[in-house]
């Protein structure tokens, strides 16, 4: 296998136009000694790329490549790399490209709460160079954010693993889900899918909320065995009062959440986790008092760790996230953005065919 010296992708080149991305070339960073690089053969399309590509985090740079649900082959790797990783090996890189891994927290496997973090896409290493991601032709970045990918997983299954997969496994798995618990997920869309899948998966009883009854079949399908429309349902709050073990919050906007219900069907001393990550001039807001016993926290992605538990405990339980694909290209980016931004898909995407536009 060989690359170009030069990378190509799908890039915002006009703020004012970001759903009609372009075919861009960039400059891959510098290759050092515990990099790899890797041929991209699929990537998932993530509800962050569509908040980067808008500028809703901050104005988006020119030509920026986004995507952070990448599944590839490794062409090339540095001297000093340890985690076994070869030449052909198939990998997965999610939102993080890079950390420090010498602070207590990558040492106590929290590297995605490193404060060095540098993330797959749109942020700058130490010497400038801004992150690009998935949409495109290669990647390179540390060897410890290249994961392998059991061979039972297809690639299209694979990818929103990385990211959503794991931003909603991670508060699922640090916060007990699991036999004998109660486990609410908030938001049955692309996150919140695969919540009631995983949750389903780890042996918990499994609470969908959604504002509307329009879902409840695709709940259920998916694993659920309560349904509760916040907007129809009268008395929810009553019905349900002291039930939940545990509530994941789903939702790509925290703006129609109301706290003050939601901690009323916690049980004392339990967790409502956020992992919503929604524009930047959102802010939270809830009753002091409703706090009592109860605890609201959020949580950031996951660990190599964490990420790779994930992969093998959907392999094992052939758990098939609801995917759907489109060719990667100006043309199926474009159709991904308009339809991610309208909310019309059930519920994922995977970009394809990379080989077709990128002639890898």
């Amino acid at each position: 296998m060989s690359y170009p010296e030069k990378f190509q992708g799908i890039g915002i080149t006009n703020r004012e136009d970001w759903k009609h991305p372009k075919k861009v070339t960039f400059e891959p960073k510098q290759f050092n000694d515990k990099d790899v690089d890797i041929k991209i053969e699929a990537c998932g399309v993530c509800g962050s790329d569509v908040h980067c590509a808008a500028s809703h985090w901050g104005p988006v740079a020119e030509k920026q490549v986004v995507g952070h649900e990448i599944i590839g082959r490794v062409l090339k790797v540095g001297p000093k790399c340890t985690t076994g990783i070869k030449v052909g090996d198939r990998v997965g890189v999610g939102a993080q490209a890079w950390s420090c891994l010498e602070c207590s927290r990558c040492k106590s496997d929290n590297e995605s709460y490193c404060p060095k973090s540098v993330w797959t896409y749109s942020i700058p290493y130490i010497d400038g160079y801004v992150s690009q991601g998935g949409y495109a032709s290669h990647i390179r970045l540390h060897e410890h954010f290249a994961i392998p990918i059991p061979d039972k997983l297809s690639n299209e299954l694979a990818a929103p693993l990385l990211c959503g997969g794991i931003t909603v496994y991670s508060p699922l798995l640090r916060n007990g889900c699991g036999p004998g618990k109660k486990v609410g997920i908030v938001g049955i869309g692309g996150i919140g899918h695969m919540g009631l899948l995983f949750a389903k998966g780890m042996g918990a009883e499994v609470y969908a909320f959604s504002r509307t009854h329009s879902k409840e079949a695709d709940a259920k399908k998916l694993g659920a065995d309560h349904f509760i429309a916040t907007l129809e349902d009268k008395d929810w709050t009553t019905k349900y009062f002291d039930t939940l073990d545990l509530l994941v919050i789903c939702a790509s906007s925290l703006t129609d959440i109301n706290f003050d219900e939601l901690t009323k069907i916690m049980k004392v001393n339990t967790k409502i986790i956020s992992i919503s990550a929604p524009a930047a001039d959102e802010v939270l807001t809830l009753k002091p008092f409703g706090l009592i016993g109860v605890t609201i926290g959020n949580s950031a992605i996951g660990s190599r760790r964490e990420i790779e538990h994930l992969l093998n405990f959907v392999a094992e339980k052939d758990i098939k996230p609801w995917v759907e694909t489109l060719p990667v290209g100006e043309a199926g980016v474009n159709e991904a953005f308009e339809r991610m931004d309208k909310g019309d898909v059930k519920y994922r995407f995977t970009l394809v065919d990379f080989d077709k536009e990128f002639g890898n």
